[in-house]
Parts: structure tokens; C-alpha cells; sequence
């Protein structure tokens, strides 16, 4: 049997930014890429390739809403900071869904995002106990797709065809990917696939998302950017929910715009404009939050919830016997800069 790995995606440069450790002994490493990137774009530092194409996933949902803002949305506040979300399916979560749909006169019935139980592990459990079937609105993207329905009406757009690339909102929101990630035509329309709740999804370079977060972190106010930005910030629980590691990365570095996507894909920008996006090749969850604290600590953020989430435990026998923990993330022209990505601890 032969593999090939001419197909473009982030397999080709992807480096060790995570490793498991047992008993002191390296156990498992995470392979990936890590970008860091300043206000003006220039790439600052990071592991592996920082241009590597990657599929966003649910990363890309702030700028999905910014095209949605831009095409005559009129969300603010929590219910702007559901449309961006990958909620866990609380009940407040599906009751916003419902007041955006109610606020252009549908209901859940226009959904066309894939039936799903609730994300959060708690609520799926008891979901299953009870017998309950999948369905829309709990999926977690619901937010996004009830959005996406209430601007279709705002603009005068059909409803029924919402997902088809070809209509009007999604060619906005290809257009906004295109402007925001520096995306070439090629990259974002020739790689286009369909995403897990239904939407179209473009391919972009991991640095590309990088600079779309921290377009949205320095926007000035009165743009559709600075509102989206402000809603992220000050509605964290709406975005993830309560027990969600980017909900409690978004309460606890101040100013700072974050989301996290499907198959461990994961963005985030301070307010001075600096930003991170990676991407974990293995596509799990387990490393993600530690290689974004490992890369906010290379931009010197200093935050109880960075320390927190820099490192998850290793049981063994139900005890703690080692962690995972995030490659340090050099800086570019730093004392490690030309010291191999995979020597480094």
C-alpha cells in the first residue's frame, strides 16, 4: 500500500507543539503548526508552517457573522456573540437561538443545519437518558444558522437554498474570508467542501486566520468588526458555554477575541492586534488549549487562566503521574529561533 501527501493541507512541515509525559519519559507528541502574527501582519514567530492550508471549522465562524453584519444582520450583544458560537447546547443557548429566529418571524422549522445532541458531554448524557432524538437547534451551530436565516430576511435573500455556495450570503461570506485572511481565490474557492453543520467551507492559510482575528481585535468603533469584537468579549458564555475552555480563556485575558473550530483548530487575538491561530494535525481536542497557552505566553500574556490551561493532567491509576503541555513557541530572531522546533521541551 502507498500514501501520498501531494494533496495541499497542513501535513507537510507540521512539527512536534505538544508533548505527553509519563513518569518523565516522552509518552505521545502532538504534531502541528503555531503562527503568531503582529498588528501589521508581519509573522512574529511560531512552529511548523505558518502559511500551512488549513480548513478553519468553527474558527471561522466570527468572520462568517462579519459577512452576515456587513449583508444587514441586526444582531448585537449575546445573541451577536451566539451567531459566532459553537455553543454546548444550554438551555439559554437554544432560547437565544429561538429569539433570533422569532425576530424575523421564523421558527426552528428553517433550520437547515445538521440534528445533533447538545456538546456539552453533561447535556448529551442526559439527553440520552431521556430518550431524546438530535435535532437542530441543540446542534451547536445552530446560533450561526438561525444568523444566517434572520439575514436572508433582512436582505431579501431565499431561504430554502441558505447553504448553497452559490447563494448570495454564502458568496458574502466568501468574499469577507477572501478580504479578512488574505486568502488567494484559488485556495478559498478551489478547496471549498462543506462543513460538519452544513455550511460551506473554504480552506485558508493558518497565518491568513491569524490576520482575520487581529483585524477584528483592532477594529475601530462603529465598524461591523469592533461590534463583533464586542460581543465576543463580553458575552465569553454565549460563545462556548459554562464549562468550555475558550469561554474561560475569553473571561480571563482581557480584550482578547477567541474561537475555537472542529478537528483542533483554534485562533485568538489581544487587542493590540497580535494574534495565534493553530492547527493540531491528529484533529483532538486534548492538546488544543495547552499550545494556545503555550503561544500566549510567547506573546507575554500573563493570566491566571494561561497557567491554568497550560498543561492537563496524565492519570495513572487515577493519580496524576505526568501532563501534556505545549512546545515553548519561539519568537522569530529569538535565542532559539534556528535551534530544530523538535529538540526543543
Amino acid at each position: 500500500m502507498t500514501t501520498t501527501t501531494s494533496a495541499p493541507g497542513p501535513l507537510a512541515g507540521a512539527v512536534p507543539i505538544a508533548l505527553l509525559r509519563r513518569g518523565g519519559v516522552v509518552e505521545s507528541a502532538h504534531l502541528g503548526h503555531v503562527v503568531l502574527v503582529g498588528a501589521d501582519g508581519a509573522v512574529l514567530g511560531g512552529l511548523g508552517d505558518p502559511d500551512a492550508l488549513v480548513l478553519p471549522r468553527s474558527s471561522l465562524k466570527p468572520v462568517q457573522a462579519l459577512a452576515m453584519l456587513r449583508s444587514g444582520l441586526r444582531l448585537g450583544g449575546d445573541l451577536l456573540a451566539l451567531a459566532t458560537a459553537s455553543h454546548s447546547g444550554e438551555d439559554f443557548h437554544l432560547r437565544g437561538a429561538r429569539r433570533v429566529l422569532e425576530s424575523v418571524g421564523l421558527d426552528e422549522g428553517a433550520l437547515r443545519n445538521t440534528p445533533d445532541l447538545p456538546f456539552d458531554v453533561e447535556l448529551r448524557a442526559r439527553w440520552q437518558a431521556e430518550g431524546r432524538a438530535p435535532e437542530r437547534l441543540a446542534q451547536n451551530c445552530s446560533g450561526k444558522h438561525a444568523a444566517m436565516l434572520a439575514t436572508c430576511v433582512e436582505a431579501g435573500w431565499s431561504l430554502e437554498d441558505y447553504l448553497d455556495p452559490r447563494h448570495p450570503l454564502q458568496r458574502a461570506v466568501l468574499e469577507a474570508v477572501r478580504e479578512t485572511t488574505g486568502a488567494s481565490a484559488a485556495d478559498v474557492e478551489d478547496h471549498l467542501t462543506t462543513d460538519g453543520c452544513g455550511t460551506p467551507l473554504p480552506a485558508v492559510p493558518l497565518s491568513g486566520l491569524a490576520r482575520a482575528f487581529s483585524r477584528l481585535a483592532t477594529a475601530g468603533a462603529g465598524t461591523p468588526e469592533h461590534a463583533l469584537a464586542g460581543a465576543v468579549r463580553d458575552f465569553p458564555l454565549w460563545v462556548g458555554g459554562t464549562r468550555r475552555d475558550v469561554t474561560a480563556l475569553l473571561r480571563g485575558v482581557p480584550g482578547l477575541v477567541a474561537k475555537d473550530g472542529a478537528e483542533a483548530v483554534y485562533a485568538a487575538a489581544l487587542p493590540d492586534g497580535r494574534a495565534v491561530a493553530l492547527k493540531i494535525l491528529d484533529g483532538g481536542d486534548r492538546a488544543r488549549p495547552v499550545v494556545m497557552a503555550a503561544a500566549l505566553r510567547a506573546l507575554g500574556v500573563e493570566a491566571a487562566v494561561v497557567e491554568e490551561q497550560s498543561s492537563a493532567p496524565v492519570l495513572g491509576h487515577g493519580e496524576p503521574v505526568g501532563e501534556v503541555r505545549g512546545v515553548e513557541v519561539p519568537l522569530r530572531g529569538g535565542p532559539e529561533s534556528d535551534e530544530p522546533a523538535a529538540q526543543r521541551p
